[in-house]
């Protein structure tokens, strides 16, 4: 699997986070959606990261960068097509080495409490991220799971 530094100017990746946050809006009241839009992840303290399988899209992630610290995760997701085949732990190893190589020491995350959400809690559990109050932004929310780990 190839993993890039993406641009967001690809249809089929458009695509899959249109279909993100239309899930996103599906399973969570619109007041505890935090996915980000194409435009937003544009931002220039976001970089976004497109994994691609024999020239398919398989999957993505961004990272935010909150301070010199640390960093937030967003916008994970994988291509229907290639769930369960270790697309989303791949994306998540490498956001999180290219985080540490940028010299970031923490990752965080927002992820929702509904059972919708479980595969989710369960990978970044996998790899070591704790559970912890809001950070950044973030306000206390029946409906959003806070993790964090150290790099």
């Amino acid at each position: 699997m190839q993993i890039k530094i993406d641009d967001l100017a690809n249809g089929e990746v458009i695509a899959l986070l249109e279909e993100h946050l239309s899930d996103m809006y599906a399973t969570s009241p619109p007041e505890s959606v935090h996915a980000l839009d194409v435009e937003a992840l544009k931002a220039p303290e976001i970089t976004f990261f497109s994994a691609w399988h024999e020239g398919q899209l398989a999957g993505c992630v961004a990272i935010k960068i909150l301070s010199d610290a640390e960093v937030e995760l967003k916008s994970m997701r994988t291509v229907k097509a290639f769930r369960g085949k270790g697309v989303a732990s791949q994306l998540l190893l490498f956001a999180l080495e290219h985080a540490k190589i940028k010299g970031f020491r923490s990752v965080s995350l927002e992820t929702g409490t509904q059972d919708y959400f479980t595969a989710a809690r369960k990978l970044y559990q996998k790899f070591h991220f704790i559970d912890c109050g809001p950070f950044s932004h973030y306000t206390l929310d029946p409906n959003s799971h806070f993790m964090t780990r150290t790099l």
